[in-house]
């Protein structure tokens, strides 16, 4: 323990980092530095770094970043072109934003000389994974303290006590057990543990933070346009934003429209199965955006081939890959499938659902000459079905030749 001088923590502020931070000092005698980012959680920040102070951390030390455009830049809005769902359903909420805390945690662990990082993560989830594969991607000489794996804090009552014996502020609703555990962001909020660990009791009304219930969204149907470039969204009912930006509208009609809502047992990569409820209302309307860009822009091929290989790109940042070569090169070939994936989708909101009623491309492959029913004026012989559907039936006319005389 004493061979670590400098450790970089992963801070939010919160009870449970605030005791990781005092147990870093106590039990390894290192200088800690916090950091703390702002990924669209809708929480301020300020008081983390008040909290820091507290603790006894100098204020060079403290460090508070906004890092939201990068992380729909350059972690979901790549994640996005893949189309990736999770086990058929998820769509990556939490998976996504913990390389992106590592990169920063291994770059300031760099800056400042520190020789190690830490992180809240349990030993039971898959966060702990993602953070420490993503860390020793970077940097494979990096030492990595996970404080859940190694105190015997075992309990409540035992963190309590430690905050208290060391005089850390416990906010009076954080006193007592706590109904179930929130992680947040601007793509999604994650709910887990307590009132929902029996899969077999429905969610109680008040886990849901970001949506309105369906039942009581409005009743008259609401349109919206999202326009693309190569794959990625960069307007919004004919205004331009940036990528943040846009998300944070979307995620304000779907949460208007109780759209995105999630309740979902899922195979973590660690072994066991946990039950969330996941709320990714703009994810949602963004990634059938997508797909119905998609649809009139990819060819059948390329767009087949993408579906063949998303659940491997699912569930490689699920299980914390974001950094390895496999991940790198599947985007390299999902990002050469966008290049005419540009126009404008039309999507209608109502009642928790989206759905796409109109779509347009300057790089469309859709022609309508081709698929009329009236007069296609010669675009296509329907003569030549015949031999094509003749070569293709070959291989099954053999087939039942031989079944034929066998019988």
């Amino acid at each position: 323990m004493s061979s670590v001088k400098k450790v970089v923590l992963a801070y939010s502020g919160g009870l449970d980092t605030s005791i990781i931070l005092k147990w870093l000092q106590l039990e390894y005698g290192c200088e800690v530095i916090t950091f703390t980012a702002d990924l669209g959680q809708g929480e301020e920040l300020e008081p983390a770094r008040e909290k820091a102070k507290l603790l006894g951390i100098k204020p060079e030390n403290i460090f508070i970043e906004d890092l939201r455009e990068e992380f729909v830049k350059d972690f979901v809005f790549p994640m996005f072109r893949a189309n990736a769902v999770y086990e058929g359903l998820y769509l990556l909420g939490t998976s996504i934003a913990r390389p992106l805390i590592s990169k920063r945690l291994v770059e300031i662990a760099n800056q400042s000389g520190a020789d190690a990082i830490s992180h809240g993560a349990t030993g039971k989830g898959n966060d702990q994974v993602r953070f420490e594969l993503s860390a020793y991607s970077l940097n494979p000489d990096i030492k990595v303290i996970a404080p859940w794996r190694e105190w015997d804090l075992s309990s409540r009552t035992k963190l309590l006590a430690f905050a208290e014996k060391h005089q850390i502020p416990i906010a009076k609703d954080k006193i007592g057990e706590a109904p179930f555990s929130v992680d947040s962001n601007l793509l999604h909020t994650s709910s887990e543990g307590k009132v929902l660990e029996d899969p077999a009791e429905e969610a109680p009304d008040y886990v849901y933070q970001r949506t309105t219930d369906p039942i009581n969204a409005p009743d008259v149907p609401e349109y919206i346009e999202i326009g693309f470039e190569n794959g990625d969204a960069v307007s919004l009912n004919s205004e331009e934003y940036s990528p943040a930006t846009i998300l944070a509208k979307l995620n304000n009609y779907g949460g208007k429209h109780g759209i995105g809502r999630l309740d979902l047992v899922e195979g973590r990569f660690v072994g066991m199965k946990s039950r969330g409820i996941y709320e990714t209302p703009g994810g949602t309307i963004l990634l059938e955006a997508h797909k119905g860009m998609e649809s009139i822009t990819l060819d059948s091929g390329a767009a087949h081939l993408k579906d063949e290989l998303m659940p491997k790109y699912a569930e490689l940042i699920y299980n914390g890959f974001w950094f390895s070569p496999e991940r790198e090169m599947l985007q390299s070939l999902i990002d050469k499938s966008q290049i005419y994936v540009n126009g404008t989708v039309r999507l209608k909101l109502y009642k928790g659902s989206v759905s796409t009623v109109g779509r347009w491309s300057k790089d469309t492959l859709y022609s309508e000459n081709h698929v009329t029913f009236e007069d296609d004026q010669g675009a296509y012989d329907q003569k030549d079905a015949a031999g094509f559907i003749k070569i293709n039936a070959l291989r099954l006319r053999l087939l039942a030749m031989r079944a034929k005389q066998n019988n």
